[in-house]
C-alpha cells in the first residue's frame, strides 16, 4: 500500500496493540520496570479477515512472482522495517512509537512457506529478541484463482484479459500482558478497545501491501492495468472471544 508521512504516523500510533496498547496505558505505568508490568495474565485479541488482490496476468506468471518473494517483499513492505530470517522468513517491525520516555518497536517473525498445491501459507516465527509483554500468532493462507477480465471503456488494448485473483484469509491472535491497574477497567472496555486497534492495523497494512504489491508486479512485468480498478473488499469476520481465551 502506498505510504506517505501522514499514513506512516497513523500506522505507528495504531500499532500499539502489538506492544503496550497506548490507548489504555498512562504515563505512570509506562515507567514501571518489566518485573512489575508483566506479572498479570495476558489478554487475548483475535481477528479473522478475508480479502483478495487482483493481478492482470495468468496464474503461472503470478505464482512465479510470489515464489520469488526475496525480490519484492522487503521493497513492498516499506516503510515497515524487514530483516531476512533463513530462507523464507522475515522479521517485520510494524513501527516505532513511545510515550512518557518509554519507546518500543514491536516485531513479528513471518515465515512465507513455499506453495503447496497452489496454496501459500504464512506463519509466525518466534523471535529471539522479541520484547516481553506480547505474543503474536499469525496464520494466513492465499490461493490463486483464474479469472477473466472484461475490458472497460477507457482501457487500452494492452490491458490483459487474463486475470488472477489472489484470495487470502488471516487468523490473527495477539496476547498482551497489560500493567496491573489496567485490569481494574471493565473487561469489555479493554476487549473492544484492543479489538478495534487490532482491526485498524490489519486493515491499514493489508490495503497498503495490496496496492504496493499490485504496482510492483505490474511494473516489473511491464503489464498494463485498467484505468479504474475494482477495489478489493476487506472483510472482518465476527470472533467468539470465549473460543480465543
Amino acid at each position: 500500500m502506498q505510504a506517505n508521512s501522514a499514513e506512516h504516523q497513523s500506522l505507528e500510533s495504531s500499532s500499539s496493540i502489538l506492544g503496550i496498547a497506548s490507548g489504555l496505558v498512562d504515563g505512570s505505568d509506562l515507567m514501571m520496570d518489566d518485573s512489575v508490568r508483566h506479572t498479570s495474565e495476558p489478554t487475548y485479541f483475535h481477528g479473522y479477515y478475508t480479502s483478495c488482490m487482483e493481478m492482470y496476468a495468468d496464474v503461472k506468471t503470478v505464482a512465479s512472482y510470489l515464489d520469488a518473494h526475496r525480490e519484492w517483499f522487503r521493497r513492498c513492505a516499506h516503510p515497515m522495517k524487514t530483516e531476512p530470517l533463513g530462507e523464507n522468513g522475515y522479521a517485520l517491525t510494524v513501527g516505532r512509537f513511545g510515550s512518557f520516555g518509554y519507546d518500543v518497536e514491536p516485531k513479528i517473525g513471518l515465515d512465507l512457506l513455499p506453495q503447496d498445491q497452489g496454496i501459500y501459507r504464512i506463519e509466525t516465527i518466534p523471535l529471539a529478541d522479541q520484547p516481553p509483554g506480547y505474543e503474536v500468532d499469525f496464520k494466513a493462507a492465499m490461493q490463486l484463482v483464474e479469472a477473466e477480465y472484461q475490458r472497460q471503456p477507457g482501457d487500452g488494448h494492452d490491458v490483459p484479459t487474463a486475470m488472477t485473483r489472489v484470495e487470502w484469509d488471516l487468523n490473527l491472535e495477539v496476547a498482551i500482558q497489560f500493567p496491573r491497574f489496567i485490569h481494574a477497567l471493565p473487561k469489555s472496555l479493554i476487549q473492544t478497545t484492543g479489538d478495534r486497534l487490532l482491526n485498524q492495523i490489519v486493515r491499514q497494512v493489508s490495503r497498503r501491501l495490496t496496492v504496493k504489491v499490485q504496482e510492483d508486479f505490474h511494473s516489473t512485468h511491464t503489464i498494463a492495468m485498467p484505468k479504474k480498478r475494482k477495489k478489493s473488499l476487506w472483510h472482518r469476520h465476527p470472533v467468539n472471544h470465549s473460543d480465543a481465551e
